[in-house]
C-alpha cells in the first residue's frame, strides 16, 4: 500500500528545487510555477492547461536555466526549438502519451523577422484546450483524406520580447529580469542535479495518482476580478492548490491576484486597442472631433507609443483609415472619417460620437485622473 503524500509539503520541496536555480521576479512567479509542474501530471482531468511563457527584454536573464529546472520536473519533457508544426502535432498524437513541450528561443519562431508562422501558432492555440485538434491531409495525390491529430499538450515557452497575443492571453508570464549582484543562485549542475529533479518529477507523479478524484472536474473559486481568459488560465492551477492544501489555495490565489494584474498592465491589448486607448486618454480628451492631420501630429508625439515606427514607417492616415475601419460605431457603421469645418475649411477627420462605442467595448477603465484637453483645440468644440 503507498504511502499518503503530503501535496502541501511536496509543492513546498519544488518551489524550494526551482528557488535553488531560478531568480523570478515576484514570489507569486515561484508559486505559478511550482503548481504548474504540478498541473502537468494532472492535464487528463482539465479542459483546458495553461501556457507558462518566462520572457525578458535582453538575453541572459535565467528563462532558458527556468526551463532546464521545470524539464526536470514534468512528465515526458520534449525540449523544441525551431520545432516543426508537424513535428510537434504528431509527438502529441503519438502511441507514448504526451509529452511536455518546452519550447527555448520562441522569439526565433514569432519575432519581427520570424514571419507569421501560423501553422505553429495555430497548433499552440488549438492545443490550450482538450477538445484541440490540428487538421492534416494525409496520403498522395488524389488519395488524400484529412486527418484530426489531438493537439492537447502542455507547453512551457522561453524567449526575447513578446508573443502574439493569442498565445500571451493563454499564458502565465514570468518577466525574467538580470540577476542583480546581490541574487546568488546555486549553479545547476545536470550530472547532480537532474536526479533531484527526477525524484520530486516520480513523487509528483504519485500524488496526482492520488489526487486525481479530487482535482477532476473541480470547479475552484477564483478571486474577485478574475474572469474570462484568466479565469480559463488559472482553474487548472487553482485546483492543484485546493487538492494540495495546507497554505497553497491562498498563496495561489494571491499569485493570480499578482501574475494577472501584472499582465493587464504589460498588456496594451492588440495595436487596435491600443489606438482607440490612446485616441480616448490622449489624444481627444475634452474634445468632440479632431482633423485627422492632428490626431496623426498628436499619436506619432506620443512617448511610449508605438505610432512613430510601425515597421519603420509613422502611422498615416491610410493605416489609421484602415484600423478605425475595423471598429463599428453605435448605428453599427464601420468608423470613418467626416468633414470638420475649421477656420473656414474643410477637413477630414474623426468625431469622438463615432468612436463612443469602440471605446466602451473594447477599452479598459479609463485613468481615474482624466488629462486636460490638449491646448489649441479649443475651436474644434
Amino acid at each position: 500500500m503507498s504511502t499518503v503524500i503530503d501535496g502541501a509539503a511536496l509543492l513546498d520541496e519544488v518551489e524550494a528545487f526551482h528557488r535553488r536555480f531560478n531568480v523570478f521576479p515576484t514570489d507569486a512567479a515561484f508559486v505559478a510555477v511550482a503548481l504548474w509542474d504540478a498541473h502537468a501530471h494532472l492535464l487528463d482531468c482539465f479542459d483546458s492547461t495553461p501556457r507558462i511563457a518566462f520572457l525578458s527584454p535582453e538575453p541572459g536573464s535565467g528563462k532558458t536555466r527556468a526551463l532546464e529546472i521545470v524539464e526536470t520536473l514534468v512528465p515526458q519533457p520534449m525540449t523544441a526549438v525551431n520545432a516543426s508544426a508537424a513535428a510537434l502535432f504528431r509527438s502529441v498524437s503519438g502511441p507514448n502519451g504526451k509529452p511536455t513541450i518546452l519550447f527555448d528561443e520562441i522569439d526565433t519562431v514569432f519575432g519581427p523577422k520570424a514571419g507569421d508562422n501560423e501553422e505553429l501558432r495555430g497548433f499552440l492555440n488549438a492545443g490550450h484546450r482538450r477538445t484541440g485538434v490540428t487538421y492534416r491531409c494525409i496520403g498522395d495525390g488524389g488519395n488524400q483524406t484529412v486527418q484530426a491529430f489531438p493537439s492537447y499538450c502542455a507547453v512551457a515557452v522561453a524567449g526575447l520580447g513578446s508573443l502574439p497575443d493569442t498565445i500571451l492571453t493563454r499564458s502565465v508570464i514570468i518577466r525574467m529580469r538580470r540577476r542583480a549582484r546581490n541574487e546568488k543562485v546555486e549553479p545547476f549542475r545536470a550530472r547532480i542535479h537532474e536526479a533531484e529533479g527526477h525524484k520530486l518529477r516520480d513523487r509528483l507523479a504519485e500524488w496526482a495518482e492520488q489526487a486525481r478524484g479530487f482535482v477532476m472536474g473541480a470547479w475552484p473559486d477564483m478571486p474577485d476580478g478574475v474572469a474570462d481568459r484568466p479565469a480559463d488560465v488559472w482553474e487548472p492551477l487553482l485546483a492543484i492548490a485546493d487538492a494540495a492544501g495546507g497554505d497553497w489555495p491562498d498563496r495561489a490565489r494571491q499569485a493570480c491576484l499578482t501574475l494577472v494584474k501584472a499582465s493587464r498592465a504589460n498588456d496594451k491589448g492588440s495595436l487596435g486597442v491600443r489606438l482607440l486607448t490612446d485616441l480616448r486618454d490622449h489624444v481627444m480628451v475634452g474634445i468632440d472631433r479632431l482633423p485627422t492631420v492632428a490626431i496623426l501630429d498628436r499619436l506619432n508625439a506620443l512617448d511610449d507609443a508605438p505610432w512613430a515606427d510601425l515597421g519603420g514607417k509613422p502611422l498615416d492616415n491610410r493605416r489609421l483609415s484602415k484600423m478605425l475601419a475595423e471598429y463599428m460605431t453605435a448605428d453599427n457603421e464601420p468608423i470613418t472619417s467626416r468633414n470638420i469645418k475649421a477656420a473656414g475649411s474643410v477637413l477630414k477627420g474623426y468625431y469622438a460620437a463615432d468612436l463612443w462605442d469602440a471605446w466602451a467595448r473594447y477599452c479598459p477603465p479609463p485613468p481615474e485622473s482624466p488629462l486636460p484637453p490638449l491646448p489649441g483645440t479649443e475651436y474644434l468644440v
